[in-house]
This record gives structure tokens, sequence and C-alpha cells, in this order.
């Protein structure tokens, strides 16, 4: 799965850079996630909810025309859950809250339509690669979480004629976070799911926004 992920993700961004060669903006963006676990949570786990990350990068504009664009994107985000856990302790029940972190190299390609005016619809596809560090339950956090996940993204935004911008994106996850090969959380099926708010500037050819 991760090799296929990983050529889909190489050949949009190879296919996206040749066709739009001559008409693109880079830029730089950064911003606050709110995020969550969809899924099931197992016997040992009665809830999840949502915290806060931040995320950041780089991104282009390869242009098609005046209002469609390819738009990859190369960001290091955070994501994971506040949880909620389940033991018995003295004939009654105990709750647990846990955090669990996770970190990931994240590499959207949006299908962006730009109005006149300057705002945009996007949505596309996402590949993540865990980088995350740390422990959870006194067990490393790479033990039970999967190398790669697949995510869809939705999102909507506004770029101003001299490059500053913000957008907004809910991300849904289409592949496991957890390992079904680790024995303490093959019951689980957590699916990444958040929002994203950023701020954003296009360093380069900023004429393109005007036309």
């Amino acid at each position: 799965m991760k090799k296929t992920l990983s050529i889909l993700a190489i050949a949009l961004l190879i296919a996206g850079g040749h066709l739009c060669a001559q008409s693109f903006q880079l830029g730089i963006k950064g911003g606050g996630n709110i995020e969550s676990f969809t899924g099931s949570d197992g016997p040992n786990y009665s809830s999840h909810s949502f915290k806060a990350g931040w995320n950041a990068g780089i991104f282009t504009n390869l242009f098609l025309g005046n209002h469609f664009a390819i738009a990859p994107e190369l960001l290091y985000t955070t994501a994971g859950s506040n949880i909620k856990t389940v033991t018995l302790e003295n004939n009654g029940t105990v709750y647990i809250n846990n955090h669990l972190n996770l970190a990931y190299l994240s590499v959207p390609v949006m299908a962006k339509y730009r109005f006149t005016g300057g705002f945009y619809l996007e949505t596309g596809p996402e590949i993540n690669f865990n980088v995350s560090g740390g422990n959870y339950q006194n067990e490393s956090v790479r033990n039970f979480t999967n190398s790669a996940e697949f995510a869809w993204g939705l999102g909507l935004g506004y770029q101003s004629p001299i490059g500053l911008g913000i957008g907004a994106r809910y991300n849904v996850g289409l592949t496991r976070v957890d390992n079904v090969n680790n024995a303490n959380f093959q019951e689980v099926n957590w699916h990444n799911s958040g929002f994203q708010l950023d701020l954003f500037w296009t360093i380069f050819n900023n004429k393109k926004a005007e036309e």
C-alpha cells in the first residue's frame, strides 16, 4: 500500500509540473489543526475527542488556464486524539484520559478551481508518511501505527492580488491509523479526521492571482 501511494503522489507531481511548468506559483503556508479519529474504539477505549495541533510547509499552484490549477503541497502536520480508556479497578470502572500525539510528512495534491475575485474551492488526495515520536501507554507510537496513510481533502479559501490568503480544509482518512498486527490495538479501527485553518503567501509569480 505504501509503495502504491508513493508512486501515485510522484506521478501526480510530475504530471502537474509537466503541464504547468510555464504558469505556476510557489508559496509558504502554516496554521492550526483540530484533529481526532473516526471509526470504532474497541472495548478498552470509551471515547476519543478533538485535540489541537499545527501544520506548516510549502505549496505550488500549477495553472491550467486562468481558473483551474493542480496544487501539490509538502507539509509537516500534527494529528492524533484525546482518548479515554476504560479499566477495572477495585470492582469498579476507572476512566483514564490519554493523549495520542501523531506527526506526519503530508503530500496533498489538490485540484483547485479559482473564481474571479480570488475565492477558490479545492479537493484531492493526500498521502501522509508517519514521522511520529514519543510513547503512548508506555509503548512507542510507531509500534502500533501504520507507516503511511491515505486521506482525502476538501476545502475553500481566498487569495488576494498580492499573494496573501487564507484557506480552510477538512481531511478524512481513508486508510487506518492503527496497525492491526499489534495485539494491543487489534480491536480498534481508527482513521484520522480533522480541520485545518491556514494563512499562506505566494512568494513567486503573484501576478497570476490577478488574472
